[in-house]
């Protein structure tokens, strides 16, 4: 009789724990899940750094950008500054000016 007594002891304990047992990994699964929600869409998150990623690699492609601008630009300074050719070319193209006797024919397309 001992024998069924604690059996029966035996199986009324593993009921009781099997639902702590379930509860348990309820909450640790609860705990992974929140833990990967905020890993991947926190402040300092997966998606975040994807984002901070590709506007860094913007950024580096428009400073190549100006910084290729600056030289050209640094080029147009010297060539204005010391070649009077070109200073008399940009005056004859962009400024529409003629030595004097020169005479200008505009070409019209009919």
């Amino acid at each position: 009789m001992r024998r069924i007594i604690s059996k029966r002891k035996i199986y009324k304990s593993k009921s009781i724990l099997a639902p702590r047992k379930q509860l348990y990994k309820g909450i640790v699964f609860l705990m992974f899940f929140s833990f990967a929600i905020v890993f991947i869409f926190g402040d300092h998150g997966l998606l975040k750094l994807y984002n901070i990623k590709n506007e860094r690699k913007m950024i580096q492609k428009k400073i190549s950008q100006l910084r290729e601008e600056k030289e050209i630009l640094k080029n147009e300074k010297s060539k204005i500054e010391n070649d009077l050719n070109y200073i008399e070319k940009i005056a004859r193209e962009k400024y529409k000016m003629v030595k004097p006797g020169e005479k200008i024919f505009k070409v019209t397309d009919n």
